[in-house]
Order: structure tokens, then C-alpha cells, then sequence
């Protein structure tokens, strides 16, 4: 048995439910597929609508207990279960490589960065705080409470699939509501996973449930329209965001949402071309480019795009493509089939528009779903990617003249969720940076997501933010009680 079989083999695959690992009704598996050879890892529990409203039932069951543990026990579960990832770095690396595709060094920073949400949450346990106000007229006294929300349901997806998951599950456990995760189907190892890690980390039965299942539409509606829990946090695309929103709607549940991204990233005349080439090799390449926030429109001023794309092509190029548990690899595969033939079409059709390609563009063939790391220069702006995520290691490059002009390309879109921009001139940072219709800019970083910073988007990236101080609040209910004094 290889090493990589003993670490699939140590995952329970069954749904997580009231603090017991059960197998779906009659049994149900489907397969989990390895994206470098398009080979079958493991069936894992295929839950039906009866199975998600029974791990449904249990979060409700444990709502009041767990509401009432105490802040200081909910924050120490929290930070045993830091720890448990940290010791179990290694291993649960491997996992997430087999069944997302991202190279073992992106793997290990992944379970590095999902702790981290676990030690935040563990510090913000203790700090929900309250209020009491003399009533202007004085004769009352006004008490602000902020309790739990009740039971929810998660939604994580597969591109980051342990990290999605902490940024949901700090923020719910360390407010005292008890929840529902789905991962998405495509990696539901990683989750399960770190079911085991919360049950050793004495997070109490109901408190935590987990279902896995490839009918998540069927599986997640009936929970949805139920009116049992009381809040929806979902990551994923926009598509299937609106309609879990018009879903949430019937019963009124509170609803966080983190949907697609179409990030424009800024290269000005004046921006420091090493450091925008490194910003946009982190942009773009982080997981392949299937992140939501990757650098979806690279818009590069004319006078230096000619060597921006020299620099970033020679960059790219050099990047070495593989399985990503082989030594060495910095670029993996997508995640499917599907999603390789959506990046070679919308690279197809920039270079049918006039685009050219300055390194990659074209599939690599063989087993599993690579695509080459690809720089388009000239790309026009009514290409298919300028309007779409690309979710593929693909840096398309349009030129601008004007501060005006580019600021209003960027602005172009239905999404808001992120925008790099590189210039030394502080002024026009701060005047670009206020200008575009985004929730988070990065100002000569090409990487924004932080624990201990909130993350979301404006217009149809989404609804409420996670992590950071505010990511709480979207757990907690706001209570005032009026105190009569005379």
C-alpha cells in the first residue's frame, strides 16, 4: 500500500451527523476523480434530501446546549483544533492535492492559512460584546445583546476546499451556532477530514454535521425551504447563488454569499514592473487560477506592456506543470474536464478576436486536465474572458491610455469582489483605489486574503463579509431590551 493510499484510506467517507459516522440511505457512494489522471481515489457517501434534513434535525437538536457553552470552551475547541491541523500538516496536504490538484507546497499553505481562521475565531469567542445606553429621555435604560443566530447551513466549494470550510465553521462555532457543512462534491475528502479533527477537538455532537453528496441542488433545497436553520453561507459561483438567495427568501434566512469574481488588476506607466510581474504571477497562478480572486483582466498601460508581457510570458513559461505531488511542481491540473475545455474556448476565442499568444495556449494532451501556464497579449475587451472567469492559469493582457478610461474597464462588470492596482504615485492609488466597484483592492500586493481582514465583494460577487472582526456579526443576532427605571 502506498503512502498516498494510507492517507485516503485514513478518512472516514460516510455523512457526519449528531456526532456519529453513518452511511447514506441504502448505501449511495459516488466516485471522487483525481484531476492529474482522471482516475477513481474513493466512493465516499452519496446523501439523498432525508439524510441532509436528519443532519439537519441534529444541528437544531443541539442548538440551545451548544448556545450556552461557555465563550472561553468554545475559543479553546477552536484552538485545539489549530493545532490538530497544524500536527497533521503533512498528511492532510497530501489529501487535498490527490483530490483538488494544487501542488503539495500550495496544499500545506492552504492547512497553514484554514488554521488560521480557527485561531482568529478561537480569539473573537471572547470578545462578543453587548451595550447598555441611557434612553435620551431618560427614563429607560436600553440592554444590546447579541446571541447566536441558530443552526446553519454551509456551502463550501472545491477550489480551497479546507480553508472555504474553517472561514465558515470558526465564525459558527465560536458564536455558538450549530451547523450543516456540504463540500462541493469534487473534493469532499478534505472536509470530512476535518470532521474528524473537530470531533477530537471536543466540539459536542450536533454541533458540527457534515453531508456529502453529488445531488447537492436536491440535498440542499428541502434544508433551505425548511425554515429550520436559520442562516445560509454559501462560496460559489453567482449562478447558483441567486438561486439559493431566492430560496432563502421564502423563510427569510439570513444569507452571506462570497460568488465569482472578475478582478481586474491595473499596471500603470509608473508602477515598478519587477514588483507588478510578481503581484501578477500571485494574482494569477494561486491554485492554477481557480480562485475567485484571481487577476481575471489584466490591464497594462501602453507604453509598458510590450515589456510587462515580455517579463510576465518569460515567467510563466518557466513554471513547471505536473502532478501535484511530485517534487517540484508549481502548476497542477484543473479540477475537470469540464473546466479544461471552458479555458481552452475562451482562449480559442481571444485569439480568434486578434489576441496573441506570448507563451502556452493550447492543451498539453495526455491523462488528466492540464492546461499550460498562458500569456494573451492585446486581448480585446469583447472577448469572451473579459467577461467571464477564466478559473485556468491564463494572464490575458489589454492595453489603456488613460486613468479614466481604465478605471471605467474595470468597473465594467456585474462582479465586485477584487482589484489590483501598481503605480508609485500615491495619489492616483488612493483615487483609483476609491473608484473601483470593488470590496477589496490590493495596492501593489497581489494577494489579499488574510484571516484577520474581511473578505467579500460588492454588486453580484456576493453579500456580507467573512473573516476579519466584522466575520462574526454574520453569526450573531442583535437583541434589545428595554428597562423601564420609573
Amino acid at each position: 500500500m502506498t503512502a498516498l493510499q494510507t492517507v485516503i484510506d485514513a478518512v472516514d467517507k460516510r455523512l457526519f451527523i449528531d456526532g456519529k459516522w453513518v452511511d447514506a440511505a441504502g448505501r449511495a457512494t459516488f466516485d471522487v476523480i483525481d484531476p492529474a489522471t482522471g482516475e477513481v481515489l474513493c466512493a465516499v457517501a452519496d446523501a439523498n434530501p432525508a439524510d441532509g434534513m436528519a443532519a439537519l434535525q441534529a444541528a437544531v437538536d443541539a442548538q440551545a446546549e451548544f448556545a450556552a457553552t461557555p465563550p472561553r470552551a468554545r475559543a479553546d475547541m477552536l484552538m485545539a483544533a489549530f493545532e490538530l491541523l497544524h500536527a497533521a500538516v503533512d498528511d492532510l496536504a497530501r489529501l487535498m492535492t490527490l483530490e483538488m490538484g494544487k501542488p503539495l507546497a500550495e496544499s500545506r499553505g492552504e492547512i497553514a492559512y484554514a488554521a488560521e481562521f480557527f485561531r482568529h475565531f478561537a480569539e473573537e469567542a471572547t470578545r462578543i460584546d453587548g451595550g447598555y445606553q441611557t434612553a435620551p429621555a431618560g427614563g429607560s435604560r436600553f440592554l444590546v445583546a447579541r446571541q447566536p443566530v441558530g443552526p446553519c447551513l454551509l456551502v463550501t466549494p472545491w477550489n480551497f476546499p479546507m480553508a472555504m470550510g474553517t472561514r465558515k465553521l470558526g465564525p459558527a462555532i465560536a458564536a455558538g451556532c450549530t451547523s450543516v457543512i456540504k463540500p462541493a462534491h469534487q473534493t469532499p475528502l478534505s472536509m470530512l477530514a476535518l470532521m474528524g479533527i473537530l470531533e477530537e477537538a471536543g466540539v459536542p455532537a450536533g454541533a458540527v454535521n457534515c453531508v456529502t453528496t453529488a445531488r447537492a441542488g436536491a440535498v440542499m433545497e428541502p434544508m433551505i425551504r425548511s425554515g429550520l436553520a436559520r442562516k445560509l453561507s454559501f462560496t460559489g459561483s453567482t449562478r447558483v447563488g441567486r438561486v439559493l438567495l431566492e430560496q432563502c427568501a421564502q423563510k427569510v434566512l439570513r444569507t452571506s454569499l462570497e460568488l465569482g469574481g472578475n478582478a481586474p488588476f491595473l499596471v500603470f506607466a509608473d508602477a515598478d514592473l519587477d514588483e507588478a510581474v510578481d503581484g501578477a504571477i500571485a494574482a494569477k497562478m494561486r491554485n492554477m487560477g481557480e480562485a475567485c480572486t484571481a487577476a481575471n483582466r489584466i490591464y497594462v498601460h501602453a507604453s509598458v506592456i510590450d515589456e510587462f508581457g515580455r517579463r510576465l510570458a518569460e515567467r510563466m513559461a518557466a513554471l513547471t506543470v505536473g502532478c501535484g505531488t511530485d517534487d517540484g511542481v508549481q502548476v497542477g491540473p484543473l479540477i475537470d474536464a469540464a473546466a479544461l475545455r471552458k479555458v481552452a474556448a475562451l482562449v480559442d476565442d481571444a485569439v480568434g478576436r486578434g489576441a496573441r499568444v506570448l507563451t502556452g495556449g493550447s492543451p498539453t494532451g495526455g491523462a488528466g486536465f492540464f492546461y499550460p501556464p498562458t500569456v494573451l497579449t492585446h486581448v480585446a475587451r469583447d472577448a469572451k474572458m473579459a467577461g467571464e472567469e477564466i478559473f485556468g492559469p491564463v494572464a490575458p493582457l489589454t492595453p489603456f491610455e488613460t486613468e479614466q478610461e481604465v478605471i471605467a474597464a474595470a468597473n465594467d462588470t456585474e462582479y465586485g469582489l477584487v482589484a489590483y492596482v501598481f503605480t508609485n504615485d500615491l495619489r492616483r492609488a488612493l483615487r483609483v483605489a476609491e473608484a473601483l466597484e470593488t470590496g477589496m483592492v490590493g495596492l501593489n500586493q497581489g494577494v489579499v486574503s488574510n484571516p484577520a481582514a474581511p473578505f467579500g465583494g460588492v454588486k453580484q460577487s456576493g453579500l456580507g463579509r467573512e473573516g476579519g472582526a466584522v466575520g462574526i456579526d454574520e453569526f450573531l443576532e442583535t437583541k434589545y431590551i428595554g428597562i423601564a427605571l420609573t
